[in-house]
């Protein structure tokens, strides 16, 4: 069931996406060539903490989960995709590094993700790093009242497929509020004019994950959290939560 949210709700939702915007960018001004997954996880608790803010990741353990989530960051590195543990693993030059945060207050949840180089930047990966960010923009564009989800899920797809990268099978984006993880589900690829149609104040999390290699293959590492592709090519995550209104989308998970 999908719960449509008032314009209140919808500000609360912004609060919490604000406090998910500050902890990444404090993760990400901490992350530099030495610096560990650790490290940056503590930033990030650090910030949900002083804002009285809680982790929807910490403790979070869905069916596929052999263990609950130890972190309030997913950190993901260079062939992972997505759900990388925070480890003692030290940052290299020219890493490519996806963070994943979530926060809840007040009774609602904000998502978002963000993928960035350290140290000396790869052209590659600073293509596909864009690339997932233009996919966003796009699948956000898409996100208007009178379209579906199937056009968010196309726009997505189009800017990936036409750069020539992957897509993960099976994974995407997800409605959010009162949880991280609510209906509907918002594929990465889709036909246009399908799926559930896009109501004011419908809350989703619009997350394109891209593979450089080209392939839609991934396998979970040991940990059984981490999601690595199959052909060891890089990949890119980027995410925000967005609202549904009469006036066109609004990001919850900016600054």
């Amino acid at each position: 069931m999908v719960e449509l949210k008032t314009a209140e709700s919808i500000d609360a939702m912004r609060e919490a996406g604000r406090i998910v915007a500050q902890a990444l960018t404090a993760a990400r001004e901490a992350a530099a060539v030495g610096v560990s997954l650790l490290d940056l996880d503590a930033v990030a608790h650090d910030v949900l903490r002083e804002a009285g803010a809680s982790s929807p990741f910490l403790g979070y353990r869905p069916h596929f989960a052999p263990t609950p989530f130890p972190a309030v960051l997913c950190a993901s590195v260079n062939d992972a995709i997505v759900h990388g543990i925070p480890t003692s693993y030290r940052l290299r030059d020219g890493d490519l590094v996806s963070l994943d945060c979530g926060a809840e207050l007040g009774g609602w949840a904000g998502d978002s993700a963000i993928s960035f180089t350290v140290g000396t930047p790869r052209p590659e990966d600073e293509r596909l790093i864009r690339t997932a960010e233009r996919a966003l923009e796009a699948g956000i564009a898409a996100a208007v009242v009178g379209n579906r989800i199937g056009d968010i899920a196309h726009a997505i797809g189009t800017v990936c497929r036409t750069e020539g990268y992957g897509i993960p099978e099976g994974f995407g984006g997800h409605g959010i509020g009162r949880r991280m993880h609510e209906d509907p589900g918002v594929p990465n690829e889709g036909r246009p004019g399908r799926g559930m149609p896009l109501r004011p104040g419908m809350a989703l999390a619009i997350e394109p994950m891209v593979i450089a290699g080209g392939g839609d293959g991934y396998h979970p590492a040991p940990d059984g959290w981490t999601l690595r592709t199959n052909d060891g090519s890089r990949a890119a995550h980027a995410e925000h939560s967005v609202a549904i209104t009469e006036d066109g989308p609004r990001i919850l998970t900016a600054l």
